[in-house]
């Protein structure tokens, strides 16, 4: 229930409290994100967090945000919930294409969902690891990337960190902090292997397509944000009720790298 008391959040207030948190015009960024953290009435929903990230921003700067099609995958592996084995043949033989248009994120929030519909964004063609982006770099950040490599260094990421591009944690912690996944590819561990499928177009007809790639492990990525700050710091404000954390990319994964290496 709201009440006269209840803060009223909009467009032009999220934006102001974004540039506040530390978002500047021009900047290329990553961001993670969670509505209901924002807390209060957001008048517009997930659309008007999604124009006032623009309007901090700017054209000239880049927006980017994962678009992951985690019920697109290998059957299997699936955990939340899982599926009894009977029905993974017929998933497989069923789910349908990936379609950057159309395909639906899973898990990924009321934000994320809303800026992918943007007449203006563009979306990658990865069917599971995609990404979406606005801006002056969103076209080259969306360029092919390997289907066995979609945090790899053909990836967004990758690209994103040659940008010196930034992260914003709105509202979530590290353990959603995609960045660190590119610093798996980077580390010197061992890597371990598993077969993955996906419903994907190949030359123009549906087709379950299966190949291999690395099994990600975001456990570590809690520990790994709290030793990074604890070293090089972020910088902490708020949109509505939600902490956020401002931190460049670079430095991130490199810590990331060498904490990895160390670890194992």
């Amino acid at each position: 229930m709201y009440t006269a008391d209840t803060p009223m959040h909009t467009r032009s207030s999220l934006a102001a409290e974004l540039q506040r948190a530390g978002l500047k015009a021009g900047m290329a960024v990553i961001v993670h994100s969670s509505l209901r953290q924002i807390g209060g009435w957001v008048c517009g929903g997930a659309e008007a967090v999604v124009l006032a990230l623009m309007d901090a921003l700017t054209p000239e700067g880049t927006l980017l945000m994962p678009t992951f099609t985690t019920n697109n995958t290998e059957p299997r592996y699936w955990q939340r919930p899982p599926v009894p084995a009977e029905w993974w043949p017929l998933i497989r033989a069923h789910t349908p294409a990936y379609d950057p248009q159309r395909s639906v994120t899973r898990h990924m929030g009321a934000i994320v969902e809303a800026f992918r519909t943007f007449p203006t964004v563009q979306r990658s063609a990865h069917p599971i690891l995609s990404f979406a982006a606005w801006g002056q770099h969103a076209a080259h950040l969306l360029q092919p990337t390997p289907l066995e490599a979609g945090f790899g260094e053909d990836s967004p990421l990758a690209r994103l960190y040659a940008l010196d591009g930034w992260i914003l944690l709105l509202g979530v912690g590290h353990n959603v902090n995609t960045s660190m996944h590119l610093a798996e590819h980077r580390t010197r561990r061992p890597r371990v292997m598993v077969s993955e499928g996906c419903a994907m177009l190949v030359d123009g007809q549906r087709q379950w397509v299966e190949f291999h790639e690395i099994d990600y492990d975001d456990t570590p990525f809690e520990r790994i944000g709290r030793d990074y700050e604890a070293q090089h710091g972020a910088r902490l404000g708020r949109v509505g009720a939600a902490v956020t954390r401002l931190m460049p990319m670079r430095p991130l994964v490199d810590f990331a790298v060498q904490w990895l290496d160390a670890d194992g």
